[in-house]
């Protein structure tokens, strides 16, 4: 059983690697056939690859410049023969787009899960799960452009308040005009002398309703104000 929100493999023209996508609608057509309306993620080998040096350094500071005499399907083969912690992290890593698409129900292949990359978590948290992938980076396929899906701090004086040095005085603002305190509650009133001006209030309220005319209950209110 499948559902909106669910990730989950499509099988990708029969060979290689099933597409991870995210189910958005679920519309059943007029021949009865079933459409899933997807949400298209990307894995490292189907994203240009001179889009992969910018990933690498988003994750590891490190910018790789690429062999372009070495083959990038092989060199990820190695890193995945070599279970390196680099290599992990490639392989469960996909990059989440903005683009949309309609595919048949059919190619469903089995679920996945899917979540954004948390910093405070190892990567072995990711695959120690089965079929469980992260992204970090938003891949633009027509813009071919890699972007982090998190905000930013601005930085710089425009955004951030100038901090007073401590022990610093800074002078008090003039009051025009001070409100009037209404209430004590360090007073010397009595139980008795509360209850009392509660029941005044009341009182009061009651006889305004009783005066209002689309009242329904005039007469008991005028009674028992």
């Amino acid at each position: 059983m499948y559902r909106v929100g669910d990730y989950v493999y499509f099988e990708n023209n029969g060979f290689g690697l099933f597409s991870v996508r995210r189910i958005e609608e679920l519309n059943k057509t007029p021949n009865g056939t079933v459409e899933a309306r997807v949400t298209c993620f990307y894995r490292r080998n189907e994203i240009p690859a001179s889009l992969i040096p910018l990933a690498d350094k988003h994750h590891w500071g490190t910018e790789v410049e690429p062999d372009p005499d070495s083959d990038d399907d092989d060199e990820q083969s190695l890193e995945k023969k070599q279970e390196t912690p680099r290599a992990k992290h490639k392989s469960r890593e996909l990059f989440l787009s903005r683009q949309v698409e309609t595919l048949p129900a059919t190619l469903i292949r089995g679920k996945c899960s899917v979540t954004l990359f948390s910093e405070v978590e190892t990567i072995e948290s990711y695959c120690s799960r089965n079929d469980a992938f992260f992204y970090s980076l938003v891949y633009d396929p027509v813009q071919k452009t890699l972007q982090a899906d998190k905000g930013s701090i601005r930085i710089g004086s425009e955004y951030q308040a100038q901090i007073p040095a401590v022990g610093s005085k800074t002078p008090e603002p003039e009051i025009q005009e001070e409100e009037e305190q209404l209430w004590e509650p360090t007073n010397k009133l009595t139980a008795a002398e509360i209850d009392q001006f509660i029941i005044i209030a009341r009182s009061v309220g009651t006889f305004a309703r009783a005066l209002d005319c689309s009242s329904s209950k005039q007469p008991s209110l005028h009674m028992s104000a």
